[in-house]
């Protein structure tokens, strides 16, 4: 009975974790700033979530331009598309 009382605290935890992880997170309008050892994956991930078409043909250089520049959004698909084109050309 001790380690149902247990398990249930922990379920509850883990909820109210989750409830505060979401109110904190910015806006998609926002830039984003990760930490400067960020991996490329990281950037990417970031990427999907605010709705960057085409993330995965960007490189980590680009990745980190597109997220500080988020709320600019000829920026974001000038450099999108700079790199839709050199993926094409193969």
């Amino acid at each position: 009975m001790a380690t149902k009382q247990k398990q249930k605290g922990k379920k509850q935890k883990a909820v109210k974790d989750k409830k505060v992880s979401a109110e904190s997170s910015p806006s998609p309008k926002e830039g984003i700033i990760l930490h400067a050892g960020a991996s490329r994956n990281e950037l990417m991930m970031t990427a999907k979530e605010r709705g960057v078409k085409n993330y995965r043909v960007l490189n980590k250089q680009e990745l980190s331009d597109v997220l500080k520049n988020i709320g600019d959004q000829k920026a974001v698909d000038a450099i999108v598309a700079g790199a839709v084109a050199r993926w094409k050309s193969g």
